[in-house]
């Protein structure tokens, strides 16, 4: 298959989708002819030309497509992993949209700098409700407010930015110009809001239909005391009297024969898969129970000086780039967390995009199928996967993908996680967990480079299921599983 060719192969799995997804996430009904009609390969966006009219056109247009885009996206995991009848065989869809939706967000990107640069607005960054979004306000003469990007020379010409010229000089419209802003706001933070609202009245109906059924039901009056929840409160206490109520996370938690692992952290341009750029891979294996195999290197060399390898082996990290479109623009936030640049990150640079690099994909997911997988937050490393890995929906939901969470390890099992203030369900960062499990020094803090995390994460892990097997707790308490436990589908364990 050509490099581009899985893109057809993507639109030829639509009359799959259209029969078992008629609706997306926000219930409206798709138009799926208009998801053929989409170049997903070469781009969705709108190209203006450089007059104030055009630019405000082009965004309005963008912004339109991206919600149409997005709410598909929303919907297809349901779909996906609810599809018992198998009816749909890929996920390659969805990838393939989410694909078009980057390049599509890189390019409103860009509009609303070269807006800034024609003083048609002034654009900033405000967290809304559940997402940070774009706010444009009229242009004061203060010049753009995101003085952290990358500058883009717009007029074509050749020029060093930082000497003295700002973009707006170097673009050819050098004066104020009105448009209209209300039409062109940014409606990502309704959006999700009016779709968490509508999940919420979903799960409040259920509750009490499932309440009514009970009442009706005569089993009921046989528990006239009420029954005590499997793995509740009393079950999970922890020796500071901290008893954490159960919740989904649960679902990953390891079980007491967990051994061979590997442990894996990603590094993002941002939170979302479906608009950011996966830019760092780090991933280590370790065993839990087992020795170190034999033959494997002694040492490697860490970033942080002061890391020793231990146990851990099979080391390996990754670098991947970003379109050129989302390097001119820059990402101040990623470089000062992680030390990525992606103005140096281009894919003009030589450096590849992960979800154009179907090798890297596969050999990621030949890792991610051989053990079970460890991440701090699994479900965003989940999240990511799904939308740039070949084959990983396909293989997590035939069961070939078990993922154990450390997130939810410190919360029910560390004694240190207590609630606070700050933190009603305990501190349970990973730099929080591993501190408290002898993993990182107090004296330092999490790198938030893959490898460095995925391996403090595992030395505490480690650390961790070691002190819980000597107290009897944990995997080893009442409420624990046996054998490797972890998340999985399409099977019991």
């Amino acid at each position: 298959m050509t490099d581009r060719a899985w893109f057809d192969a993507a639109k030829g799995d639509i009359p799959q989708w259209a029969a078992s997804m008629p609706k997306d996430a926000d219930g409206t009904t798709i138009d799926w002819d208009w998801v053929r009609s989409l170049d997903l390969a070469h781009g969705v966006g709108t190209i203006p030309e450089s007059t104030p009219q055009s630019i405000h056109d082009a965004l309005k247009a963008d912004y339109a497509t991206r919600e149409r885009l997005e709410s598909i996206i929303a919907q297809c995991n349901s779909a996906f992993m609810t599809d018992f009848d198998r009816f749909i065989g890929s996920y390659r869809l969805p990838r393939a949209l989410a694909y078009a939706n980057r390049r599509l967000n890189d390019n409103i990107n860009t509009l609303l700098h070269l807006g800034e640069q024609q003083h048609l607005w002034a654009v900033s960054r405000e967290r809304r409700g559940r997402a940070t979004i774009a706010v444009l306000k009229p242009y004061s003469g203060s010049g753009p407010s995101n003085d952290d990007q990358g500058m883009l020379n717009l007029s074509g010409e050749t020029g060093d930015a930082s000497a003295g010229n700002t973009a707006a000089e170097n673009s050819d419209v050098k004066f104020p110009t009105t448009v209209a802003l209300d039409d062109i706001q940014d409606r990502t933070a309704a959006i999700l809001d009016a779709r968490a609202e509508r999940r919420k009245a979903q799960r409040f109906q259920k509750r009490a239909g499932d309440a009514a059924m009970a009442r009706a039901n005569l089993s009921g009056a046989t528990s006239p005391g009420g029954a005590a929840l499997p793995g509740g409160a009393a079950a999970s206490g922890n020796a500071t009297g901290h008893h954490p109520k159960p919740d989904w996370r649960d679902a990953y938690l390891p079980g007491r024969d967990v051994d061979a692992v590997m442990g894996i952290d990603i590094e993002t341009t941002g939170i979302d898969p479906a608009r950011d750029y996966i830019i760092d891979v780090g991933f280590e294996f370790m065993n839990m129970a087992s020795p170190r195999p034999a033959g494997e290197p002694e040492t490697y060399a860490y970033e942080q000086g002061y890391y020793a390898a231990g146990d851990a082996y099979g080391q390996s990290r990754l670098a991947f780039g970003v379109p050129p479109e989302n390097a001119a623009l820059g990402n101040a936030l990623i470089a000062k967390l992680t030390g990525i640049d992606v103005r140096g990150r281009s894919s003009e640079a030589g450096y590849r995009l992960f979800d154009e690099w179907p090798q890297a994909q596969a050999g990621l997911l030949a890792r991610l199928t051989q053990q079970p997988y460890v991440a701090h937050n699994a479900t965003f490393e989940h999240s990511w996967f799904m939308l740039n890995v070949a084959g990983y929906a396909e293989s997590y939901r035939a069961g070939r993908i078990t993922i154990i969470d450390t997130l939810p390890m410190s919360r029910q099992w560390d004694p240190g996680a207590v609630p606070t203030n700050e933190h009603p369900y305990g501190d349970n960062t990973l730099d929080a967990y591993a501190k408290r499990q002898g993993a990182l020094d107090s004296a330092h803090n999490e790198r938030h480079l893959g490898l460095e995390d995925s391996h403090i994460m595992l030395a505490a892990m480690k650390h961790h299921l070691a002190a819980l097997k000597a107290q009897g707790k944990g995997p080893w308490g009442s409420t624990g599983r046996a054998g490797v436990g972890g998340k999985s589908c399409g099977r019991k364990r």
